[in-house]
C-alpha cells in the first residue's frame, strides 16, 4: 500500500559502464575494446572508492584499485536488449520497454523533408546539418550564429536531434518551443529518441553551454513509473529523468546542475519524502568527460561520488533499497567520442542484508524495472525477473530484533 514508509531509491552513473557487452562487435571496434571502469581506472593509477567497494563493485570485474573483500550488498551486471547505446533506450529498458528495432540515426545530417519543414518553423535556414562534438559544433557555427540568428542543429551516433542557440540571441523558451515543434515533426521513422534544447552563454573562443538543457523524448507507452505512479506512490525524477520519460510517470521532478548538485538534491528529496520511487541520473561522467575524452577527469568524478555515499547510506530506512547502475559506456580511451555498449554495473542494498549476494550477469535491464514493480507491488513489466527475492532471503535469515 502507498501509505508505507519504504523508498527504492535508484542512482544511475550515467556512462559508467563495465566491459564491452556480448554483441559489441555489431557496434564497432570501439566497443569491442571499451571498458570504462578498467580503462578510467587505469588512467589514475588505481580507483580510490572504498564505498562503492563495500556495496561489491569490486566483485563484478576486475578494476584496478578496488576490492573485493566480505561486500555487504548485491552485485552483478547487466546486458542491455534493445538496439543502441544511448541514454534513451537505457533508461525505457529499465522501466520495461525493449527496443526490439534501432531508433534512426542521420549520419549524413538530416534530410530535406525533416529541415525544410523545422526551417520554415524557425524562419531561418539551420546551420551545420551534421554529426557533431557539442562543443566544438557551438565553437565552430557559435558566432555565425550569434551574427544571423541560425539556429546549430545537428545530430550524433545517438539518435538525437540537437539544437544549441545562444541564449542572448534566441530565449530559452524560443528554442524549447522551437524542440517541440522538431518534436512533433520526428516521428513514426523519423522517430528519434530525443530532441534536445542545447543553450549556451559566452563569446567566441570562450562559449558554455549552460544547465538550462532540456530533452524532448519519444513517448514509448506506459512502464513501471506510471504503475508506481498510479498506486499512490511518489516517483521523485531527479537530474533529466523527467526529461528522458516525457514526464510519464514522473510526479515530482528536480532540476540539477551537476552531479554535486545533484547529490545534494538526492540527500533533500531523501528528507523531504519517506516514500516512494526516488530516481536519478547523475550526467557529469558522460556529459563532462565521456564524450570529451577525458579519463582523470571521469575517474576523479567517480571518486567524488563514492566520497558523497556514506550520506546517502545513512539516510536509508531499514526497509528502503538503494540501486545503482549505469544506462551504457562512453569509454574515454577508445577512438571517437560517443558512447560504448557495455555492460553496466549492478549494485543493490538495503540497511537488512546481513551480507553480499552475487546477482550475477542479467540477460536484459529491465530486471530492475521488475524488481522495482515486485517491491511496489505493481504489474511488472513483460521484460525483466526481479532480483529482489534474493535479497529479501538475506535480509530475512537474521531479522533486525
Amino acid at each position: 500500500m502507498a501509505n508505507e514508509s519504504k523508498r527504492w531509491v535508484w542512482i544511475v552513473l550515467d556512462s559508467v559502464g563495465i566491459g564491452a557487452a556480448p554483441d559489441a562487435e555489431r557496434y564497432g571496434v570501439a566497443d569491442q575494446q571499451s571498458h570504462t571502469l578498467r580503462h578510467v581506472s587505469q588512467s589514475v593509477g588505481g580507483l580510490q572508492v572504498p564505498h562503492l567497494a563495500k556495496l561489491g563493485l569490486g566483485c563484478i570485474d576486475e578494476i584496478p584499485g578496488v576490492t573485493c573483500e566480505q561486500p555487504m550488498g548485491g552485485y552483478g551486471k547487466m546486458r542491455e536488449r534493445s538496439f543502441g547505446k544511448d541514454t534513451t533506450n537505457g533508461h525505457w529498458e529499465f522501466v520495461g520497454v525493449v527496443l526490439e528495432e534501432p531508433l534512426p540515426v542521420y549520419p549524413n545530417g538530416f534530410p530535406d523533408h525533416i529541415i525544410h519543414p523545422f526551417e520554415r518553423y524557425v524562419g531561418k535556414p539551420v546551420l551545420c546539418n551534421q554529426p557533431a562534438s557539442g562543443t566544438a559544433v557551438i565553437e565552430k557555427f557559435g558566432l555565425m550564429h550569434e551574427q544571423t540568428g541560425r539556429p546549430i542543429v545537428y545530430t550524433s551516433a545517438d539518435s538525437v536531434f540537437q539544437i544549441a542557440a545562444h541564449e542572448s540571441v534566441v530565449p530559452v523558451e524560443t528554442l524549447y518551443d522551437w524542440c517541440r515543434y522538431a518534436r512533433e515533426l520526428l516521428q513514426g521513422e523519423d522517430g528519434v529518441g530525443r530532441v534536445i534544447a542545447r543553450p549556451f552563454t559566452g563569446t567566441s573562443g570562450a562559449y558554455q553551454r549552460t544547465d538550462r538543457r532540456k530533452d524532448f523524448s519519444l513517448d514509448f507507452g506506459e512502464t513501471v513509473l506510471n504503475r508506481v505512479e498510479q498506486t499512490g506512490w511518489p516517483v521523485v525524477g531527479i537530474g533529466k529523468i523527467f526529461d528522458i520519460y516525457g514526464g510519464s510517470g514522473v510526479s515530482i521532478s528536480i532540476h540539477t546542475s551537476g552531479n554535486e548538485d545533484g547529490v545534494n538534491k538526492l540527500l533533500s528529496a531523501l528528507e523531504q519524502y519517506d516514500k516512494g520511487l526516488i530516481y536519478i541520473n547523475l550526467v557529469d561522467f558522460d556529459m563532462l568527460y565521456g564524450h570529451r575524452n577525458d579519463p582523470v577527469g571521469f575517474a576523479r568524478a567517480i571518486e567524488a561520488f563514492d566520497k558523497r555515499l556514506p550520506e546517502i547510506l545513512q539516510r536509508l530506512g531499514s526497509d528502503d533499497v538503494l540501486c545503482i547502475t549505469a544506462d551504457h559506456g562512453c569509454d574515454p580511451t577508445t577512438p571517437g567520442t560517443d558512447h560504448t555498449r557495455e555492460w553496466v554495473p549492478l549494485l543493490v542494498w538495503q540497511p537488512k542484508m546481513q551480507r553480499g549476494v552475487s546477482l550475477g550477469e542479467r540477460n536484459t535491464f529491465a530486471d530492475i524495472g521488475a524488481s522495482v514493480a515486485d517491491f511496489f507491488q505493481v504489474s511488472p513489466p513483460a521484460a525483466g525477473v526481479s532480483f529482489l527475492p534474493q535479497l529479501l532471503k538475506l535480509s530475512q535469515e537474521h531479522p533486525t530484533p
